[in-house]
């Protein structure tokens, strides 16, 4: 058959039930007689605008009664329309989970056998399972039948993952598989030996195959085969073989199609919003204007972002983002550089949930507060308002002194670059929490570059003048290191879960971690299911990136040559983000470890390898790897059942 030259002649309602599964059948059949026997006011007489529909139930009640039973439901319902089980009283093909939309059940071919009884709850979680494998595929077809006009956002997000799985489109970049979403039409062919088009026919559409496979037929045999994921140009005839999981029910093939003129628009608007530099003739960076943003965020939050698309493997090209204001002045980006006035800061906290617990637990984090914050998700804390107290290790609590600063640390020229609200300098002071050998806890305020000697001199009133004390790092293994009076910035240089303690020689045999250094016993996999993966995923990236922009590029030198080389620097800043990686990675591995029962924990297990692919989308390779690296950790891939 010739190319369709317009999209109105496509018939989006056909359904695909012409060859249903008998496994779907029946599996139905055992949802129907268990709904009847369970719920047999479900199924009745409704009436709806002066019409009167017999033997039937509404969307919601069919989806609040399989929600129940613990069944993914909206995905159940569409796999039971497309196979023919489930019809809608005016025969629309897409389930909608209204009130006002009715269905009914094949009664004929479905009436309960006679004396059959209800069946064995094994069988029939078997059937649920089934339905269960198939929503997923069901809502896809669902979404990519549909016009393009009349897609929702949802339905978009669900057309440009399966994008990301298709070998055809890979070399794409991901702003040109989201435009593509909007644009891709369905297409099926149920019958084999089905001619799609012949050598010298007007071309003006691009195939995708989707499901199933074609044959290249040139003079009558077969040249060739072309199987899911590639594109088809040439003379091709669909195939009697089909992709597995589930096999399909007859020879048939399922195409992604797209106009011609729509692609060669997409790519030429996203070309028109792009710049690549290149070196030696090789592109090393792909930066893209982000003019529309995201729909999690408003567009003036977004606007001034430049995403990266595809940096060079061979090295890391950060010299754009530490160049200062003056020097953003090339026309493709206007805006690098600048604040997002509208991002929220390191202690908003924009979503419902934020009391997220993780495993580690530091003071003095971003902003230099010495509120307690939860490593891994700093924006997800409390409004600093609202934490207007210290913690100490007794239980007491102290005042919250807020960050001072009273020394710029580097030259004016560079103030720009340093005007997040998270930058530590090398004279702001931050509280010092300082441990005794009895875990109580002692808090002084002193400049972040502030010496041992300094600590030590302003505790000496609390610790008492009669002995000489030293100043030890102490991890949660038990390890201890003095440390030398002359060392300066050991409070923000700790590493991961260490405290800082001031003990005499004396003491220092006894010398024991701190409870909290040992971790948490209960794991947060219940609030964390509150919240999505996509939403965490964002203000991790946020919280990253505001750590990223408070560094500047002198700390790296300093962080080589040694702090103690120069005076009024800090390389808290860089230590800050380097530490990080380890907090997230650990947090991941933690929260695994934690969950008791296999099921949660294999649901959490798979919170998390979504959350890192969310990352990566995001461009944000530091949490993406810190998540993926607490994922195998060798704690966690002994859970072989979990994995299971």
């Amino acid at each position: 058959t010739p190319l369709l030259d317009t999209e109105s002649t496509l018939d989006y309602g056909h359904s695909l039930t012409q060859a249903s599964s008998e496994k779907i059948w029946r599996a139905g059949k055992l949802l129907f007689i268990h709904l009847t026997s369970t719920r047999p006011g479900l199924i009745r007489d409704h009436k709806h605008h002066l019409r009167h529909h017999r033997q039937c139930c509404s969307g919601k009640e069919l989806v609040d009664w399989l929600l129940s039973a613990g069944a993914p439901a909206v995905g159940i319902c569409q796999v039971l329309v497309d196979g023919g089980v489930l019809t809608h009283v005016k025969q629309e093909w897409h389930f909608q989970d209204k009130d006002t939309q009715f269905y009914r059940f094949a009664e004929l071919e479905l009436s309960p056998e006679p004396g059959a009884g209800l069946r064995d709850a094994e069988e029939l979680l078997e059937a649920l399972a089934f339905l269960a494998q198939l929503g997923p595929d069901a809502l896809l077809t669902m979404a990519l039948r549909k016009p393009p006009a009349q897609r929702t956002e949802d339905e978009l997000e669900l057309i440009f993952e399966e994008l990301l799985h298709i070998k055809a489109v890979a070399h794409l970049s991901n702003s040109v598989k989201r435009e593509l979403a909007s644009v891709l039409m369905f297409e099926s062919h149920q019958r084999a030996g089905t001619v799609l088009f012949s050598q010298g026919d007007k071309g003006t559409s691009w195939y995708i195959i989707w499901k199933g496979s074609v044959n290249v037929v040139t003079h009558g045999k077969v040249g060739a085969s072309l199987h899911s994921g590639a594109l088809q140009t040439p003379h091709v005839t669909v195939s009697q073989r089909g992709r597995g999981l589930p096999p399909p029910p007859s020879p048939s093939g399922h195409f992604l199609r797209v106009d011609k003129q729509d692609f060669n628009h997409i790519l030429k608007d996203v070309e028109a919003n792009t710049m690549r530099l290149k070196e030696h003739g090789k592109v090393v960076l792909v930066l893209q204007k982000n003019l529309q943003g995201g729909s999690s965020q408003p567009a003036t939050a977004r606007s001034s972002r430049v995403p990266v698309q595809g940096p060079a493997p061979s090295r890391a090209a950060l010299f754009p983002v530490f160049s200062p204001k003056s020097c953003s002045s090339h026309p493709k980006i206007p805006h690098w550089g600048q604040e997002r006035e509208a991002a929220p800061g390191p202690g908003a906290s924009p979503l419902p949930h934020p009391s997220i617990s993780l495993c580690l637990r530091r003071g003095a984090k971003p902003g230099g507060t010495g509120t307690r914050r939860y490593v891994g998700c700093g924006d997800l804390t409390p409004p600093l308002s609202s934490l207007c107290r210290l913690e100490n290790g007794d239980g007491s609590v102290s005042p919250q002194p807020k960050a001072q600063s009273s020394v710029n640390w580097l030259a004016s020229q560079e103030e720009a670059i340093l005007n997040s609200s998270c930058a530590l300098r090398a004279q702001d002071k931050v509280p010092y929490e300082i441990y005794r050998a009895d875990h109580s806890c002692l808090i002084t305020v002193l400049p972040v570059n502030a010496s041992v000697r300094d600590v030590l001199r302003s505790l000496a009133p609390r610790l008492g003048r009669d002995r000489e004390h030293i100043l030890v790092k102490v991890n949660s293994a038990g390890d201890k290191v003095g440390l030398q009076l002359d060392a300066v910035g050991v409070f923000t240089a700790l590493g991961l879960n260490e405290r800082l303690f001031a003990v005499s020689v004396e003491e220092l045999g006894s010398l024991t971690p701190h409870p909290e250094q040992l971790g948490p016993h209960v794991g947060s996999s219940e609030t964390l299911d509150l919240i999505s993966s996509k939403d965490l995923a964002s203000h991790l990236t946020d919280y990253d990136w505001n750590l990223f922009k408070s560094i500047h590029q002198v700390e790296m030198i300093h962080y080589i040559v040694g702090p103690q080389k120069f005076h009024d620097v800090t390389t808290a800043n860089l230590e800050r983000v380097m530490r990080r990686f380890n907090e997230l990675q650990y947090w991941v591995a933690t929260e695994l470890c934690l969950c008791p029962e296999v099921g949660r924990r294999a649901q959490l297990l798979r919170k998390f390898i979504k959350l890192a692919a969310h990352l990566k989308e995001q461009k944000n390779l530091n949490s993406f790897f810190a998540v993926m690296f607490g994922v195998s950790n060798p704690a966690v891939s002994r859970l072989a059942k979990t994995w299971e």
